[in-house]
């Protein structure tokens, strides 16, 4: 019995410091869990269900209760019983985290969308895509590929795939429970929706990239020389850890503050400009916060992605999450359709042309394709690149979005192909090179 009293007193002691020394992350782990389930339900009207069992499977999530509440529009999570978090839905503007600061009537505005029929196929419309064959496509290939794609359900975890040649939908597939008007989230594809913004005020004749930040609290020291050009490539010089195991710059912006675009704008700068590449997702939300400064309302601001991009491509089912404060969520929490996502890339493809009108100048995907230094050739502005060959079977003309768990955007110029993958798995259980390469030599 004395053995048996010390064991369990040992086990116990065990459990207390292992609760101790992680009592803190739990706070980022129901807030997740939370933040992740609400906009599942309420933003893409997937069951809570399926939230828990497969978006929240993930290692440390999993151990999260969550449950909803149907009435209030809300998700909220526990571990173990402790550290509950709630996320509540506002439409229009997404889940949000709440906490102390958090006031359901600060914020009454909402992004006013214009969402008109047409009869134009897909992709530049919303009509049914035209049931075309091109006589150039070797579909057993493209079948082959789209099979390598889904080839490992319990590993690959692919969810949804799309193809775009030449403008036209080629090929899709969906798991149960997924199809072409299941909205996703991008995760850091939305970086590049939020970066477009930039492309398209530049095209307005309304900023240059040149330009100094606009940040009052930089402008007496070392970070007054960061322009927006050093920022849309992430060679600021400011610190930032970009950490999603670990309490960090990333996960506390993400999963605490009330303002995510202050998180950035408060470091301290570790080197000069250009002189490190240091991505960071703060970064971006600083730019939602400089891209709010461009306007003299906060409704104007609220619009603008969607009149400028969103919707005059006919993303209709993208939402952009908001923080507490109201602001774009620019690093994260974009949610759209698979064949939405493919709009976006076909845009880029069409160098910002968009049935007849320039939304922005043919010369920004070259800005935002140039590599920037100290990346390895892997990073434009805000959008990912091959330039150096990465995947060593693709054209180095392929440019990207790319979200945590494998959400992707490709766009591969020199085969005029855009190629959509989601999922809940990236590299290496989903071989992009394999996959692309099959592809690409499957269209001339």
């Amino acid at each position: 019995m004395k053995l048996l009293k010390r064991v369990l007193l040992l086990l116990l002691v065990i459990i207390g410091v292992v609760v101790y020394l992680n009592y803190p992350k739990l706070n980022i782990i129901s807030g997740y869990a939370a933040k992740n389930v609400a906009s599942g339900v309420f933003l893409a009207h997937r069951s809570a269900a399926s939230m828990n069992q497969y978006d929240n499977s993930a290692p440390l999530i999993e151990i999260a209760s969550t449950e909803i509440d149907e009435g209030e529009q809300s998700a909220s999570s526990t571990v173990y019983g402790m550290m509950k978090r709630t996320a509540v839905y506002r439409e229009g503007l997404g889940a949000v985290l709440i906490n102390d600061d958090y006031d359901p009537k600060a914020l009454t505005i909402r992004p006013q969308r214009n969402q008109p029929a047409d009869t134009i196929p897909y992709p530049y419309g919303q009509a049914a895509p035209l049931d075309t064959i091109l006589a150039d496509v070797n579909m057993d290939q493209i079948n082959k590929a789209i099979a390598m794609a889904f080839a490992e359900p319990e590993t690959q975890k692919t969810r949804t795939f799309l193809i775009l040649y030449k403008g036209h939908l080629i090929a899709e597939k969906y798991i149960d429970g997924f199809d072409k008007d299941t909205p996703i989230l991008g995760w850091s594809m939305t970086k590049s929706v939020l970066a477009s913004c930039y492309g398209i005020l530049e095209h307005q004749g309304k900023l240059e990239m040149d330009w100094p930040a606009p940040i009052p609290e930089w402008k007496d020291d070392e970070r007054k020389d960061i322009t927006l050009n050093h920022l849309l490539r992430m060679q600021s010089g400011l610190a930032w850890n970009e950490d999603y195991t670990s309490i960090s710059d990333v996960t506390r912006m993400l999963f605490l503050d009330s303002d995510m675009t202050r998180a950035q704008r408060d470091k301290k700068a570790i080197a000069k400009p250009t002189e490190i590449w240091n991505y960071s997702s703060g970064t971006t939300n600083l730019l939602s916060g400089i891209l709010k400064q461009q306007f003299r309302s906060h409704q104007e601001y609220l619009d603008f992605p969607y009149s400028a991009l969103i919707d005059k491509i006919g993303m209709y089912s993208m939402v952009m999450e908001a923080d507490i404060a109201g602001n774009y969520v620019g690093s994260s929490y974009a949610w759209a359709s698979t064949r939405d996502w493919a709009r976006f890339g076909q845009l880029h493809l069409d160098k910002g042309n968009w049935n007849g009108e320039q939304l922005f100048d043919a010369s920004w995907v070259d800005y935002i394709t140039t590599p920037t230094a100290k990346s390895n050739g892997t990073y434009g502005a805000h959008f990912w690149l091959n330039a150096e060959g990465k995947y060593p079977d693709v054209p180095r003309d392929m440019f990207s979005c790319n979200g945590f768990e494998g959400q992707h955007v490709f766009m591969i110029p020199s085969k005029d192909l855009v190629v959509v993958r989601t999922g809940l798995a990236e590299e290496p259980y989903f071989d992009v090179n394999g996959v692309l390469s099959n592809i690409v030599k499957a269209v001339p």
